[in-house]
Parts: structure tokens; C-alpha cells; sequence
């Protein structure tokens, strides 16, 4: 615990086999309560690793997407107690290292949630970023920061974490189960008036790390300007329901499959 505060972090994992203890590894156990991977029916031997390592681990009987697969990350988070939930993609391009720091700025109640930005202290590319997706990135969230009027360095990241409140009252049951779920959701946070936290953290690109292809890229980055335009349009009072504060919350008695 941290300030009396429950960690859990949680993994989604879809064919991670190669990289999963290495993450484990580097993370600090002592500032830890929990670990949780939910296998997104992976075709490796993810889970078989996950359990080994003494992973709390829940296994989809079906490919849900990666927003699905968070969904399912936070009810069993929730539901283990959790006050703090750092997610941590389990493919070692974020280092573990971070969660304390990441934890405390939330345990203190600094924060509502925080994010471990690439784009903060010029390492993406060093840390082996395409040049197509550093371009993409500070594109997108240049647009994102200019229509939502925030300051954010990065709106793409997948190392962040969040409080209870926060995961028990954004209507996340409706935001979509494919990779534009993250970007949905930091939407949601600022719709809601939270206080998002930024660290700098370094990032590695290499051959086992998880990465969407360049049409998938394509078609989250058209979504993103969808997400920012319904953004500024609800703030304007046009109703758009995506961000409705009576949405659907998280459905915690959803059956999740522990293996």
C-alpha cells in the first residue's frame, strides 16, 4: 500500500508470452498489492506464463479488443479492493519502474489519474518510435490539446493509472473495445472535470513489443479527431450522449473467467 491506499495493477495481455516475466520482473513488489492479467484468447502461451509467475489471471473464452479487454482488467481491479490501478501493458515498451511514482501521485490525492508520457523529455525516438507514429502522435494530440483546450504532452500512451472513483463513475460500459477505448476515456476524465497528472517515461521499440499496424493506425487516428469533435460539441450543448455522466457505468457482476 501507499498512504494506506490498495495498489493493483492490472495487465491486458494478448500474446505476451515473450515479454510477460520480463515486466513482471521490474516491478517493485513492495509497493504492490496485486497483479491482474487478463488474457485477451491469446494463441501463446500468455496465461500458462501469467499463472507461473503467481499472476492473479483471468482468461476471455473470446477475443474481446483491447478496450474490452481493459473493461474486464477494471471490474476485477475494482473488485479485488483496488484504491489505485496502474495499467501496465505486459510487452516491457514501458518500464515498470515507474509504478511507484505513478501510484503516489494518486495515493496523496494529488490526482485522479496520471499518465507516463513518451513525448515528455524527447525519448520516443531515441527509445526506437517510427518516425510515421512520433509524426502521428504530436500531430493528434496538437489537434486534441487545441479543440478540448488542454495541455496534455501525449494523449496516446498506454502506461496510466486511476483512482477508484474514477473507474466507478465514468460510463466506460459505453466507450468502444477497440484501441480507441484509451483515448475515449482520457476524454471522459477531462469531460468530468479530473485532474490528470503527467510523469515522463522512457519507451522501447523492438520486435516483440506490441504495436497496431499501420492501417489500424490509420483508422484509431480518424477516430481520435471523432473523440475531440464530439468533445467540443457536448461542451457546446448538442447532446451528444458518448458523454453523458448517467451512462453506463462498469457492470462489476459481469462473470470474469479466473483460470
Amino acid at each position: 500500500m501507499i498512504n494506506n491506499k490498495k495498489v493493483v495493477v492490472i495487465m491486458p495481455a494478448y500474446n505476451a508470452e515473450k515479454t510477460l516475466e520480463k515486466t513482471y520482473n521490474e516491478i517493485y513488489q513492495n509497493f504492490v498489492d496485486e497483479i491482474i492479467l487478463v488474457d485477451d484468447f491469446s494463441s501463446d502461451k500468455t496465461k500458462e506464463i501469467s499463472k507461473q509467475l503467481n499472476i492473479t489471471t483471468i482468461v476471455h473464452e473470446k477475443n474481446l479488443g483491447y478496450g474490452g479487454n481493459q473493461k474486464s482488467c477494471y471490474r476485477a481491479a475494482l473488485k479485488a479492493g483496488a484504491d489505485i490501478v496502474i495499467m501496465l501493458h505486459p510487452d516491457y515498451q514501458y518500464t515498470p519502474k515507474l509504478i511507484p511514482a505513478i501510484a503516489s501521485m494518486m495515493a496523496f490525492d494529488e490526482y485522479d489519474a496520471v499518465i507516463a508520457s513518451r513525448m515528455l523529455g524527447n525519448s520516443a525516438l531515441k527509445g526506437g518510435m517510427p518516425l510515421y507514429k512520433f509524426i502521428s502522435n504530436r500531430f493528434l494530440t496538437e489537434f486534441q490539446n487545441f479543440v478540448i483546450s488542454q495541455k496534455l504532452s501525449e494523449y496516446h500512451t498506454g502506461f496510466r493509472g486511476f483512482t477508484r472513483k474514477v473507474l466507478e463513475n465514468l460510463p466506460l460500459e459505453d466507450c468502444s473495445d477497440d484501441f480507441i477505448f484509451d483515448n475515449q476515456m482520457l476524454a471522459l476524465l477531462f469531460y468530468n472535470d479530473y485532474k490528470i497528472g503527467e510523469i515522463s517515461c522512457p519507451t522501447k521499440y523492438f520486435k516483440e513489443a506490441s504495436s497496431i499496424n499501420f492501417a489500424r493506425s490509420c483508422k484509431y487516428g480518424l477516430e481520435v479527431l471523432g473523440v475531440s469533435i464530439k468533445y467540443r460539441l457536448a461542451k457546446m450543448g448538442f447532446g451528444i450522449k458518448l458523454f453523458n455522466k448517467e451512462g453506463r457505468k462498469l457492470d462489476l457482476d459481469k462473470e470474469l473467467k479466473y483460470y
